[in-house]
């Protein structure tokens, strides 16, 4: 089928407003990069008459806290053998990964306002790619939109891509927005 063919089945969005339609949730996952903002973008653009009735849900996972930099901290300590984690430490740099996804989440929320959308903002404590699929059951999702980051295939193997977890995982149809190479 031809690039025309396509568009004239699926229609410009590639058939996205149909899978939001009217009065059904949908939800963009957001993360510190740019490719989430211009997922973000793309709803805000292609979707707008789709998400009138409904709030956009726009998500954002704090990741937990990284334990090995604690343990390192507390081995640099000269505390080779009592590895433990500090709580002032833990709870110090969980207030900062509160703090960045809450500034994710108002600045997202700001992008929608000045485009007269409506959003809720939802943060979840968790493995971003588990955190989003359990947001979608939860919160009864109708669409998740995710930025696609273009990983090597390395990189993708070891540590694994969000987004492709999610088309697997989500109980929704996942729309994955690709940002073109020359932006």
């Amino acid at each position: 089928m031809s690039e025309v063919e396509k568009t004239q089945v699926m229609g410009e969005d590639g058939g996205a407003a149909a899978a939001a339609g009217e009065g059904k949730k949908v939800m963009v996952a957001i993360d510190e990069s740019d490719y989430s903002y211009h997922a973000l973008m793309w709803v805000l653009d292609n979707l707008k008459e789709s998400i009138t009735a409904t709030p956009l849900v726009i998500f954002a996972s704090q990741a937990p806290p990284n334990y090995n930099y604690i343990y390192a901290a507390s081995l640099s300590s000269a505390r080779m053998f009592t590895v433990s984690s500090n709580p002032e430490l833990t709870n110090s740099i969980q207030e900062k990964n509160k703090k960045v996804v809450l500034g994710l989440l108002e600045k997202a929320k700001g992008i929608c306002a000045s485009r007269g959308v409506n959003a809720e903002t939802i943060a979840e404590v968790g493995d971003p790619k588990v955190a989003i699929c359990a947001a979608v059951e939860k919160y009864k999702i109708n669409l998740l939109v995710i930025g696609y980051r273009g990983m090597g295939v390395l990189k993708r193997a070891i540590i694994g891509s969000v987004s492709n977890y999610c088309v697997q995982n989500a109980k929704c149809p996942v729309l994955v927005v690709k940002k073109p190479d020359n932006s």
